[in-house]
């Protein structure tokens, strides 16, 4: 392959969106029939400029913009009709989308739509970046692998405040907006909370005026499709971008290339050069992300990987042999193929770092490239922090620390005292320095799982990104020596145990700078003169013997100097053994690098994501870094945007909650749901409040029957529990609830089944890696127990089990709104926070859930008697898994039943040792019940029958359900963002007025 250069150039215009600054789309009219794409020329007359008033809103100051477009001519004053609209959607529908032109279908009606939904945005989009550019405002950059987006246009629509519109428009050109929307794909840009997280916060982001930008990657694939067949989960590839994305811009001109493998030389001044090994391009696709009802408009920057078409081997091609002729082409493209493809082989784990390292460096070379950009010829790096802060979304984009240092060393030529002062900047005590946090780069935990906390071979580094390994090993030396500073070495034992923790790189041998300050610190604790206790008489006898021998003493000097000098020496040696024995490699073990180490050490913040998960972060995962760092974590309780997941997803409640609150103010300042507490006994809100729960759960069962063929009454409970498949998360304990449930049903007569029993539909969604063999069982076990009670003629609709093929945003976006009892019932102290619990509170839904996670903050907040609790607390996690191991726990009977019930064979002829066996033992890895399910599952029984018990009171249940929604406010990601704004990025909302 033909290398590239190096460097932090790329091809891009002057425009941060690359527009024409001299002609803007506006609109569309209609003239002697004919649709006509109006293109407003600018003038550059002074009368033709007029002045916007940009406003400052965290100091309400006022300062004048000046903007190109004439007043007459200005979008901003003009609000769309239906008629126009329609203009904008024939013409798109006949010029610009990828179908033919004889039909109006609905998928060309999507298509058509989209884009002229987008046309309104890029006006906002470069308005809002060209603002940024001109007056230089710092900027949040947000990293994530994921972006759970869900579907854009009635979110994008709704945020223009143009549904109204929009609707009479399609129904004019013979189709329905609702129609027309469910034709847009799930954005396969994710998988869970982390991507749903980001898409909720670029929303905030937007609708709060924030200056950010969102990088991530564009994967073709997706995670993967989920397909339920009787053998369980099968994935195939997503088909997201099969017809194309209509919310995407192409910027070929934004590319910049990304390095693996090859080798390093010195340079001059200190910095090194990468060269040789395999260069790929970056290329960038744009999405514009809308607030909600302002003209902030962030940018989504997403990186696809490609080589020049040079690349493409035509003799090999020419010659047959196909397979050669792409392989370059393919083994660049595929980095952007699937997100997170499995990692069991090498292949695996190498794709995936290519892809972490892929987002860090594209990204940061276009910060980069964007600073200098505002900066003018001069550049005063001093300033990037001023600038430029970067939020990294769990430990995905850790190699942005290493990263930033190497372009401005090797690429943009400061020396490494320079770069590194910029990353971080020193503090001299005497010989060794100790490291101060500049405020660039931030991290986010997700997880207190081990298996989440990433360590990467060191090997594989060391081979596929060299120079970093380097500035790693550096930054890992210059932390040693801040841990020496900050507590010394005399006590040697507990040294070990503080690198034990602490430590970026994990069985390597420690730098020679610290090696030679232990062999310091224990030679000088080495005294070789012996101390004995002797009598008066026995020195005297001494001193005159040794008057006696003077002479023969002056013969021996030279020997006994000799023999001190090699005592000295064995010393030595034995301390340099003793060092080097205490912090031997162990030659067994793999050599690591802790990413999360190296996202504490690096960044200026670390926060956790619920109250009770960042005290387990600061009390546990990283306990010494808090002792030594204790101002830099703090907590950051996540949260949704209201836009989609009440506003948009459930109109009717909307509306309800608009009504009695008495203004829509709530869709952005949600402390305003508190209001409803007031009415929480009236009964026309209740009645209200049903019907609304009515309608959502009737389109529920519709839905469920389009997607599964099983027929579900819309009178019984909506249980639900969906989210990714885990082992912790506890969906294995969720089913086992309901194998006893059914098991005491079929012991019953019809009579005493009705009496005993609510009626309930108890819903899963979820998708179990591929790899992840355990979840997948879960899947399998899960749809085998629907599968005989939903045939079963004696139960009926007294219960249901649904497995939802294929769980998304737009999935969840129809299921929530029809909920009523959700399930959160991981292992207390291991989910982070969770967000789909905040969604369902939100809707009114009542959640039944342990102490764990935001289920803590939520239950404070709704109220101890509108939550439904059980399960062990976190404190007690360790004491019971130390009580499992020791041979001391007695299961409930009702749980050796429910195995036994399975292992009969009535779900089924498939094999469910290996799943009933993991809940069973005291030790070995995939026994001994680690999730603690046989612990929790008395407690759990106990609450759902408490959960029967308050659903027959309807007026008690829908009481409990507005609480929830009333205290839900504090869940709005618009709280999140302005904390984060605030406490981490230091930025103020900008507003173009």
């Amino acid at each position: 392959m033909a290398a590239l250069p190096f460097s932090t150039t790329c091809r891009h215009s002057n425009s941060a969106l690359h527009h024409n600054p001299k002609s803007s789309f506006t609109g569309f009219s209609q003239r002697n029939n004919i649709w006509q794409l109006l293109v407003i020329t600018k003038s550059i007359s002074r009368r033709a400029i007029r002045k916007l008033s940009v406003k400052n809103v965290a100091s309400d100051e006022k300062q004048e913009v000046k903007d190109t477009l004439t007043k007459r001519d200005n979008f901003y004053e003009f609000i769309p009709d239906s008629a126009s609209i329609a203009s904008s959607i024939k013409f798109h529908a006949e010029f610009t989308t990828p179908f033919s032109p004889e039909k109006f279908e609905l998928n060309k009606a999507f298509f058509a739509t989209a884009e002229s939904v987008r046309d309104s945005l890029i006006i906002n989009w470069n308005a809002t970046n060209d603002y940024y550019e001109r007056k230089n405002v710092k900027l949040a950059y947000y990293m994530s692998m994921e972006y759970l987006q869900g579907r854009a246009l009635l979110n994008a629509i709704g945020n223009l405040q143009l549904l109204g519109p929009y609707a009479e428009a399609l129904t004019k050109l013979g189709h329905n907006l609702e129609d027309v929307a469910n034709k847009e794909p799930d954005a396969a840009l994710g998988n869970g909370g982390l991507g749903r997280l980001a898409s909720c916060f670029l929303d905030s982001l937007a609708t709060l005026n924030y200056p950010a930008w969102g990088y991530g990657l564009r994967y073709k694939y997706g995670l993967f499709k989920q397909h339920i067949t009787r053998d369980g989960q099968v994935e195939v590839a997503e088909n997201w971008l099969e017809m194309g994305n209509p919310w995407e811009i192409l910027r070929n001109d934004v590319s910049y290339p990304v390095k693996f493998y090859g080798e390093v030389i010195p340079g001059p001044n200190g910095s090194k050069q990468w060269v040789g090994g395999e260069n790929i391009l970056a290329v960038a696709y744009d999405v514009p992300i809308p607030g909600y009802k302002t003209r902030t408009t962030v940018n989504l920057r997403l990186w696809s990987t490609k080589v020049s078409q040079e690349e493409f081997d035509l003799q090999a091609f020419n010659l047959g042999d196909h397979a050669k002729a792409y392989a370059v082409l393919k083994n660049a493209e595929k980095i952007c193929y699937v997100l997170y493809p499995g990692d069991e082989s090498i292949e695996g784990k190498t794709l995936r770092l290519k892809q972490q390292y892929t987002l860090c460096s594209a990204s940061l070379q276009d910060i980069i490239a964007r600073f200098e950009k505002r900066s003018g010829k001069r550049v005063n790096w001093d300033t990037l922090p001023d600038k430029v802060v970067v939020q990294m979304n769990d430990t995905h984009p850790t190699l942005c620390i290493p990263e930033i240092i190497r372009i401005l060393v090797d690429v943009k030529g400061l020396s490494w005292e320079k770069a590194w002062n910029i990353t971080k900047s020193y503090i001299d005590q005497g010989p060794v320095c100790q490291l101060k946090q500049i405020e660039t780069v931030a991290y986010t935990n997700h997880t207190i799982l081990p298996e989440a906390l990433e360590k990467w071979s060191l090997t594989l580094l060391q081979d596929l990104l060299p120079r970093h390994v380097e500035i790693i090993r550096m930054i890992d030396e210059e932390l040693i020596h801040e841990i020496i500073s900050e507590y010394g070495i005399d006590d040697l034992d507990l040294f070990q145990q503080r690198l034990k923790q602490m430590r970026i790189l994990e069985n390597i041998e420690l730098p020679s700078s610290v090696m030679e300050l232990l062999r310091t610190q224990e030679t000088s604790t080495v005294d070789p003169v012996k101390v004995i206790d002797v009598e008066d008489n026995d020195v005297m006898a001494t001193e005159e013997e040794e008057k006696k021998d003077d002479d023969d003493d002056n013969d021996e000097v030279e020997e006994g100097q000799e023999e001190e000098d090699n005592e000295n020496l064995l010393v030595e040696e034995d301390t340099d053994n003793k060092v080097e024995v205490r912090f031997k490699v162990d030659p067994k073990l793999p050599m690591m690098a802790r990413m999360a180490n190296l996202c504490v050490a690096g960044g200026f913040s670390v926060n956790g994501v619920a109250a009770i998960h960042s005290k387990i972060v600061k009390d546990e995962v990283f306990n010494e870094f808090y002792k030594l760092w204790p101002e830099k974590f703090q907590n950051k309780t996540n949260g949704v945007t209201p836009r989609r997941w009440i506003r948009f997803c459930n109109p009717d409640l909307s509306k309800i909650i608009t009504k009695w609150i008495g203004t829509e103010d709530w869709v952005t300042d949600l402390e305003k749901l508190a209001i409803l507490r007031k009415f929480a006994d009236n009964e026309d809100l209740q009645l209200e409040w049903i019907e609304a729960k009515r309608r959502n759960k009737i389109k529920v069962a519709s839905f469920l029957k389009d997607k599964t063929g099983y027929v579900v009454n819309p009178s019984a409970m909506f249980d639900v529990q969906v989210k990714r498949i885990h082992e912790y998360k506890r969906q294995l304990l969720n089913i086992l609830g309901i194998v006893y449930r059914y098991k005491r049903m079929k012991e019953l007569s019809a009579e005493e089944r009705k009496e005993m029993f609510v009626p309930r539909v108890c819903i899963f969604g979820g998708k179990a890696f591929a790899t992840y063999v355990q979840a997948k069982r879960i899947v399998k076990f899960i749809t085998d127990v629907g599968a005989t009670i939903n045939r079963d003629p004696e139960i009926g609709d007294l219960l249901k089990v649904v497995f939802v093929p294929d769980y998304n945003v737009s999935v969840a976006e129809m299921l929530i709104p029809g909920s009523e009892l959700s399930q959160h019932i991981s292992t207390a102290g291991m989910e982070a926070s969770g967000t789909s619990n905040m969604k369902f509170a939100m809707n009114g839904c009542i959640v039944i859930g342990t102490l764990d996670g935001a289920n803590v903050e939520i239950r404070e907040e709704v109220g101890e008697d509108n939550f439904f609790l059980f399960g062990a607390r976190a404190e007690e996690i360790a004491g019971l898994r130390k009580e499992r191991a020791e041979g001391k726990f007695v299961p409930d009977p009702r749980f050796e039943e429910v195995k036994a019930y399975v292992r009969s064979g009535v779900f089924g002829s498939y094999n469910y040792e290996e799943l009933m066996g993991s809940l069973e033992g005291n030790e070995g890895y995939g026994r001994a019940d680690y999730f603690l399910v046989g612990k929790d599952f008395p407690s759990y029984l106990e609450c759902q029958e408490e959960v029967d018990k308050a659903y027959r009171d309807q007026k008690r249940w829908t009481k409990m359900s507005i609480l929830n929604t009333a205290g839900s406010y504090k869940f709005s990601s618009d709280r999140t963002i302005h904390e984060y704004a605030r406490d981490i990025w230091r930025i103020e909302p900008i507003e173009l007025a």
